[in-house]
C-alpha cells in the first residue's frame, strides 16, 4: 500500500506529558521582548526560528519547509547541501522541533523543515516504509485502515518518524528500548549528496550513530519501521508506595508477557510529593473482532487541560488531580480502547495558552533497583527550588544494544519531569541549577539523562552520561569530515571535544 497525503492526560488516561509549545512552529519575530534569552544586535530583519522551549530563538541564514514528492525532496536537498558547502554554512534538517536547547536549529546555518507525506506498507511483514518528515498522526491513520499499529513510538503524534529516530524516543509500549531499535533500516544522504542505506548489517556504524544523533551523520530521507497487529485492551491500576515503585514495573512486565503498553505516575503535591505511584497496564482483551478507528480523546482531554493548568502554584489542584488519577480514573477509563486511539494524541492538547511561561521536560532514567534513590534525590531537589512541577510520567526502557549515544545502556525506569517555567532570568537561573543538582544526583546513582531538553548540563556531565561518545565523534567525522551538519548539541558539547 502506497498513500500520498498533503488522551486525556487525567480522565483520558493517555500518556501525554505536557503541552510542548507549538506557537512558534516554523517561522517567528524575536520573541519576549527583554525575556531570555536575548538574541544578537542587528538580528531583527533576519528569519528567526524557535523550537518547543521559546527560549532558543535561533536568526539563521534559510530556512526552507520541504514537503515534496521524494525523488523531487532528493534532488532539493542535495541542490541546498551543495550550496551550504560552497558557501561554508551550517546544515540541520527538523520536522516539528520539539526539542528544547536548539538541538534542531542552528544559528547563521541553513535549517530545513521537512513536513512529508509518504508511506509504503507491507501489512503481511508487519512492516512499513515512510518518509523522514511525515508525521506519527499521519502514519498512525494509515496503519490503523490496515489493522497495524507503529510497534514503538512516542506517547504523543505530532513528531515526525525520522525525528523519533534521530532522538532514539520511547514510550508505553513495552517492554522495548527506544523507537530507533524498531527500525529495520534508514536511508541516509550524507554531506556529499550521496544516499547510504543503513541497517545493522549494511553500514551498521553509521545506523548505530544516526539512531540517536540527532541530525549529525546525515539527512534521513525515508525508514523502514516495525509495526504490530493494533488491539483492543483494557487497563488495569496499581497503586503503590513511590520507592516501591520500579522494581514492581518491572516485576510486572518480566512475569507477564501479555502487558502491551504500561506507564506510571507519582503525587506530586507538596504534602505527598513523590510518596505514592501509580501503575496503569493494559492488556488485550479477548474480543478483538471489528476494532474501532483511531480516535483521540477530544472533549475530555480539553476539560483535562484546564484541571491541569489550574496546578501551577495550587497544591490544592495538584490534590484534586491525583484523587481524579488514583480513584475518579478507574471508573470513566475502566473500558477497552485500541492501542492506536492510545498512541493517537497531539502534544498541543495541554497547551498552557499564557505568553508568559512555557512547559519544560526532564527526562532521567534510573536502574529498577536504584528507583528509591532517585525517589529521594527529587523530594531533596524540586520542592525547595522555585519551579512548578505539574507531571510526572514513569515508563520502562529495555537495554538499547543499537545506538552509540544510549541512554539505556541496562534497562531503565524513564522519569518523564514536566515543569511550567516562567519567562524570566531568574526562573532560568533557577531550572539551569535545578537541572545540574538532578543529574548529578542521577550520575551519582548510575542513571543518565535525555539530551533533546534544555542544554543544562555540563560538558563534565555530558561526557559521564554517554561513554560511547568519542566513538560518536569518530563515526561523524568519518562520514562528515568537512562537519557540515550542525545544531546547539554538537555547538555546545561535541564540538570541542
Amino acid at each position: 500500500m502506497k498513500t500520498w497525503r498533503r488522551r486525556s492526560l487525567l480522565v483520558g488516561g493517555s500518556a501525554a506529558v505536557g503541552a510542548l509549545a507549538t506557537r512558534h512552529f516554523y517561522e517567528t519575530p524575536i520573541p519576549f521582548g527583554t525575556a531570555l534569552p536575548v538574541v544578537d544586535p542587528g538580528t531583527a530583519n533576519q528569519t528567526v526560528l524557535n523550537d518547543a522551549s521559546e527560549l532558543s530563538p535561533t536568526p539563521i541564514a534559510k530556512h526552507m519547509i520541504l514537503g515534496t514528492e521524494p525523488e523531487v525532496a532528493k534532488a532539493t536537498l542535495r541542490r541546498e547541501l551543495a550550496e551550504a558547502r560552497t558557501v561554508g554554512r551550517g546544515f540541520v534538517v527538523h520536522t516539528g522541533r520539539h526539542s528544547m536547547g536548539g538541538q534542531s536549529l542552528l544559528k547563521g546555518g541553513t535549517n530545513i523543515t521537512l513536513d512529508q507525506d509518504w508511506i509504503e506498507i507491507d501489512q503481511q511483514a508487519l512492516t512499513y516504509r515512510v518518509a523522514a518528515g511525515m508525521r506519527w498522526s499521519r502514519v498512525i491513520a494509515a496503519l490503523d485502515a490496515r489493522g497495524i499499529s507503529p510497534k514503538v513510538m512516542q506517547s504523543n503524534n505530532d513528531f515526525g518518524v525520522a525525528s523519533t529516530f534521530s532522538v532514539n524516543a520511547h514510550g508505553w509500549p513495552v517492554t522495548y528500548s527506544g523507537g530507533g531499535t524498531t527500525a529495520q533500516r534508514a536511508n541516509i544522504m550524507l554531506a556529499s549528496g550521496e544516499i547510504l542505506v543503513c541497517s545493522r548489517t549494511e553500514n551498521p556504524r553509521l545506523f548505530s550513530a544516526a539512531m540517536g544523533g540527532y541530525g549529525l551523520l546525515g539527512v534521513i530521507t525515508d525508514l523502514e519501521m516495525q509495526a504490530k497487529p493494533n488491539a483492543r485492551l483494557s487497563p488495569r491500576w496499581s497503586r503503590m508506595p513511590a520507592k516501591q515503585f520500579g522494581t514492581a514495573f518491572e516485576t510486572a512486565l518480566r512475569t507477564d508477557p501479555t502487558i502491551d503498553m504500561a506507564y506510571g505516575r507519582m503525587n506530586i503535591s507538596i504534602d505527598g510529593f513523590f510518596e505514592e505511584a501509580l501503575l496503569i497496564t493494559y492488556r488485550p482483551t479477548i474480543n478483538q473482532d471489528a476494532l474501532p478507528a483511531a480516535g483521540t480523546s477530544g472533549f475530555v482531554a480539553n476539560v483535562s487541560r484546564d484541571i491541569f493548568r489550574q496546578q501551577v502554584d495550587s497544591d490544592r489542584w495538584k490534590k484534586l488531580r491525583w484523587n481524579i488519577e488514583t480513584n475518579i480514573n478507574q471508573i470513566v477509563n475502566a473500558g477497552e480502547v485500541t492501542r492506536n486511539t492510545l498512541l493517537n494524541e497531539p502534544v498541543v492538547t495541554l497547551d498552557d495558552h499564557d505568553p508568559t511561561r512555557t512547559d519544560i521536560l526532564h527526562e532521567y532514567f534510573i536502574a529498577p533497583d536504584r528507583w528509591a534513590d532517585f525517589v529521594e534525590l527529587c523530594q531533596q531537589e524540586i520542592p525547595s527550588s522555585f519551579q512548578q512541577l505539574l507531571n510526572i510520567t514513569l515508563r520502562f526502557v529495555d537495554t538499547d544494544q543499537d545506538s552509540m549515544l544510549a541512554y539505556a545502556t541496562v534497562p531503565r525506569i524513564a522519569a518523564v519531569l514536566l515543569f511550567s517555567q516562567e519567562k524570566s532570568v531568574r526562573a532560568e537561573a533557577d531550572m539551569a541549577r535545578l537541572t545540574a543538582a538532578l543529574i548529578e544526583g542521577v550520575l551519582a546513582i548510575g542513571g543518565s539523562y535525555y539530551l533533546p531538553y534544555r542544554p543544562h548540563a555540563s560538558p563534565a556531565q555530558f561526557r559521564a552520561a554517554y561513554s560511547r561518545h568519542n566513538e560518536f565523534l569518530a563515526a561523524k567525522r568519518e562520514f562528515d569530515p568537512d562537519l557540515l551538519f550542525r545544531n546547539g548539541l554538537w555547538e555546545i558539547y561535541l564540538s570541542k571535544i
